[in-house]
């Protein structure tokens, strides 16, 4: 029994994950900012039907914050897609250049978004979500580690900026 759930508000350069497995007694739960390093805490439970019911509750609670059930990975067979989702950004860096969040820039925006996973119904602001040079090009790389990293892939695309690389990870369960 497992589930990987995000929570993403890009308004608040928020984009989270929450996992959680159970394994015989045990439920392992992993935590952090969407491509960066999670946190793990094992949960030793003494038995399976424990572990359950802790698995259960911190479903609950979890998506009663805001969390929605997505997938961990990106199946290998979509570099192309990977491929021109960075093409997309390459074009959305010239108008982020140049300041300009016209309607071009709003399509173009779109069309990424299609392609990298969002939760559903989530409202973006084009004047946030990719302020600067450094966004694009954050965003650029992680999508090309993907074309790099054996498969399985582990989604790493972050909505909105990176944090500082120095910045301790926040933690929250």
């Amino acid at each position: 029994m497992e589930i990987y759930l995000v929570f993403v508000d890009a308004i608040r350069n928020s984009n989270k994950f929450w996992s959680a497995i159970v394994e015989d007694g045990n439920l392992i739960v992993q935590w952090g900012r969407v491509g960066y390093q999670a946190q793990t805490k094992v949960h030793t439970l003494g038995n399976h039907q424990r572990a359950i019911t802790k698995f259960h509750n911190l479903v609950a609670e979890k998506k009663g914050k805001g969390y929605r059930e997505s997938q961990p990975e990106i199946d290998s067979c979509d570099v192309c897609e990977i491929e021109r989702a960075i093409g997309l950004l390459n074009a959305i860096r010239s108008y982020v250049v140049h300041r300009n969040f016209d309607q071009h820039y709003i399509q173009l925006l779109n069309q990424y978004l299609k392609i990298v996973p969002t939760p559903l119904g989530m409202q973006i602001d084009p004047y946030t979500i990719y302020r600067t040079l450094a966004d694009v090009d954050h965003q650029r790389e992680l999508l090309n580690s993907l074309l790099t990293t054996p498969a399985p892939i582990v989604a790493a695309v972050a909505v909105g900026h990176a944090p500082e690389a120095t910045a301790e990870p926040k933690v929250s369960r």
